[in-house]
């Protein structure tokens, strides 16, 4: 199967794509940098710089620092932060709807055509000299 990964490009070099955007929900899944950044096999600090780009880009906060209560501190969205995961996504469902047929097609020009004429293998026999 194909499928099709959407990096949006802005100006200045900045980029958004599957990585961040997928940053941002574990953040807000788990209420936390560091659990999302575990949960994607990345550093902290790594995670931490993703943040700081995502924020030079939206040029507002996209995530803010819950205080501590029963459950703690943690991490949320922001209503940006919200707001840029789901246009973002909207975009891969659409853009993946209007070029599926497409894929579908990649997709089968990478199996094995059973119509097509298949390689014979060249068989060896062993011959013993006879005589």
């Amino acid at each position: 199967m194909a499928r099709l990964t959407i990096r949006i490009d802005f100006d200045g070099n900045a980029a958004f794509g599957p990585g961040k955007a997928r940053l941002l929900e574990l953040i807000e899944q788990t209420g936390s940098l560091r659990r999302a950044a575990s949960a994607m096999d990345m550093s902290y600090r790594r995670a931490w710089l993703l943040l700081r780009e995502i924020e030079a880009l939206t040029k507002t906060p996209v995530v803010a620092a819950r205080t501590g209560g029963k459950k703690g501190g943690g991490t949320a969205l922001t209503p940006t932060g919200r707001v840029f995961v789901d246009c973002y996504r909207a975009i891969e469902i659409q853009a993946e709807r209007s070029v599926l047929a497409q894929l579908n097609r990649l997709a089968g020009m990478t199996k094995r055509n059973p119509d097509a004429p298949q390689k014979r293998k060249k068989v060896t026999r062993n011959r013993t000299p006879t005589g």
